[in-house]
């Protein structure tokens, strides 16, 4: 069994409302899509986690029609869940579909960035995986970024579900920057002005992700609560 996991450039007019939104809207961070049922009933539901201003989200969801009905739970200053009951889209029921005929399965959480992007984990054979690369490449009006390609094993879990939205950004800029490499490629100094805080901000919340990942990674409990 094999995954690929992806990153796909949506255009506007593909986009649902709410990711639209999302795309666009200043008081937006980011949206997962967590959970959702796969049925070909009139109506779907979903449960996500927006990193955002609630009161903003409220208003734009007030207002998408296939919205029949909404729930939200603040969780933080920031973080809320949202639980929406809609209809389904022409556009959804053809993504199902796609999914279905090969036999593929997608791997929670779908991650809706502030770009229009969609960062996506898919389970299957490798000939279905290939095809759908394919199909999708084929297309011109879907940019489509394979990050990785692998085997199949997740028997840790979601270990970055343990972190802030602010640990979270701090952890993969540093990463990507190469802070974490052997040689290290970027300083602490580099991280922190690339987050635009200053250093021993950038110092806190790497310290903090860090006391949380490590724990998960070896499957004990970890002892901070922080929600810097």
């Amino acid at each position: 069994m094999r995954y690929l996991h992806a990153r796909l450039d949506v255009p506007a007019a593909m986009r649902h409302p709410l990711q639209s939104f999302v795309a666009d809207s200043e008081a937006m961070n980011r949206a997962e899509l967590h959970a959702w049922n796969q049925s070909f009933e009139t109506v779907q539901f979903a449960l996500l986690y927006i990193d955002g201003d609630i009161d903003a989200y409220r208003d734009r969801i007030e207002t998408v029609e296939p919205i029949r009905w909404f729930e939200l739970a603040p969780l933080d200053e920031t973080g809320f869940y949202s639980y929406v009951c809609q209809e389904y889209t022409e556009s959804e029921r053809g993504l199902t579909r796609a999914f279905i005929d090969l036999q593929l399965v997608v791997v929670p959480p779908i991650v809706y960035g502030t770009d229009g992007w969609v960062d996506v984990t898919v389970v299957g054979s490798g000939d279905s995986l290939s095809d759908l690369v394919d199909a999708l490449e084929a297309r011109s009006d879907i940019g489509v970024d394979v990050r990785e390609i692998g085997r199949l094993d997740r028997r840790l879990g979601s270990v970055t579900g343990c972190l802030t939205s602010r640990q979270a950004e701090a952890i993969e800029t540093a990463t990507e920057m190469g802070y974490y490499a052997v040689p290290r490629q970027a300083s602490l100094d580099a991280v922190a002005s690339e987050l635009e805080v200053a250093n021993s901000t950038a110092s806190e919340l790497l310290r903090r992700a860090e006391s949380r990942l490590m724990p998960r990674l070896v499957g004990v409990s970890g002892s901070s609560r922080s929600t810097e």
